[in-house]
């Protein structure tokens, strides 16, 4: 008997939360279940998974009551946002695939782990933090985050807002029990919004730190660790361009590793659009040349597999 294929899936924030005219909890189950349907679609053919999502959303609407509340209420810390949104994204994933499971007979264990991933204290990030963060809002506002230890700018004319550090991550602590849960047969569902950043204190301890970790890069060590066939990012489109949104846009439908370097020298893959992705998809690869990457949006997933579309990378 053929042993299942693993495949890493990273669902990106447009599988939680469709445009941003609902962005409500009701519209974001609803986005949720449309994916999962995708999701079950692929293990219905036999793969095995474990299933990596954002937060970023979620996390900002977290801050805002926070500071709605701060009147009445103690701040949460930014670590423990990440834990909650991780428990509250992956109750949602969880109990959407197991229903979607009932419907059509497939008896599979789920089970969602919330997931810390190390990160250097003494990565540069840490002395300039670029990541956006929570809302946009006036200087005068903003400023006042400033009292609290937060690093804010101009962005781009849109307003005022908190950036942050964005450490590389280094290592998934609950690695051991995902690897357990897959070899047990289990869709798992880990590394939620990046992983919970810590850092590790003079004692070797654990700590939470204020960072936000890129979702792609840490499902891209996750993928790395677990040596698995497949690294799918699910993305806003169906293949990646090059030229993309101009009159001689171009769908790829593959391409190597090398040819994907070449496009992203020549700036086809912007930094706040699909360039994470293709450098998680590339590291990947370097480390595990075996694997295979694509790209693709969630209602393309069961196409994408069987060659009709999607964006294939190969070492």
């Amino acid at each position: 008997m053929t042993e299942p294929k693993l495949a890493v899936v990273a669902i990106g924030g447009n599988s939680l939360i469709a445009d941003k005219q609902h962005e409500d909890v009701p519209s974001q189950w609803q986005a949720v279940q449309e994916t999962c349907k995708h999701i079950a679609d692929m293990i219905e053919r036999g793969w095995n998974l474990v299933i990596t999502h954002g937060n970023g959303p979620q996390v900002g609407f977290i801050l805002r009551r926070n500071e709605l509340a701060a009147h009445e209420l103690h701040i949460t810390p930014l670590d423990l946002i990440g834990a909650d949104t991780q428990g509250a994204i992956g109750y949602m994933i969880a109990q959407t695939l197991r229903n979607e499971f009932k419907e059509r007979g497939i008896d599979r264990p789920i089970a969602s782990v919330v997931t810390q991933v190390l990160v250097d204290k003494d990565d540069p990030a840490f002395q300039n933090p670029t990541k956006g963060i929570g809302s946009f809002t006036s200087e005068e506002k903003a400023r006042m985050f400033e009292d609290e230890g937060w690093r804010v700018v101009e962005d781009a004319g849109r307003g005022w807002r908190r950036v942050i550090a964005s450490p590389i991550p280094l290592e998934i602590v609950e690695l051991d029990a995902i690897q357990t849960l897959v070899d047990q047969g289990f869709i798992v569902i880990a590394v939620g919004g990046g992983g919970i950043p810590v850092i590790r204190d003079e004692d070797g301890n654990l700590v939470g730190t204020r960072a936000v970790i890129d979702k792609d890069r840490a499902t891209s060590l996750l993928a790395r660790e677990l040596k698995v066939d497949l690294f799918l990012i699910s993305t806003a489109v169906p293949q990646v361009a090059i030229n993309f949104n101009e009159p001689d846009q171009q769908w790829l439908d593959k391409m190597t590793a090398a040819e994907a370097r070449a496009y992203q020298a020549e700036g086809h893959f912007k930094p706040g659009s699909m360039g994470p992705k293709i450098d998680a998809m590339l590291d990947f690869l370097d480390a595990y040349p075996e694997g295979q990457a694509l790209i693709t949006d969630p209602k393309s997933i069961a196409d994408a597999l069987g060659g009709k579309t999607g964006t294939w990378i190969t070492s």
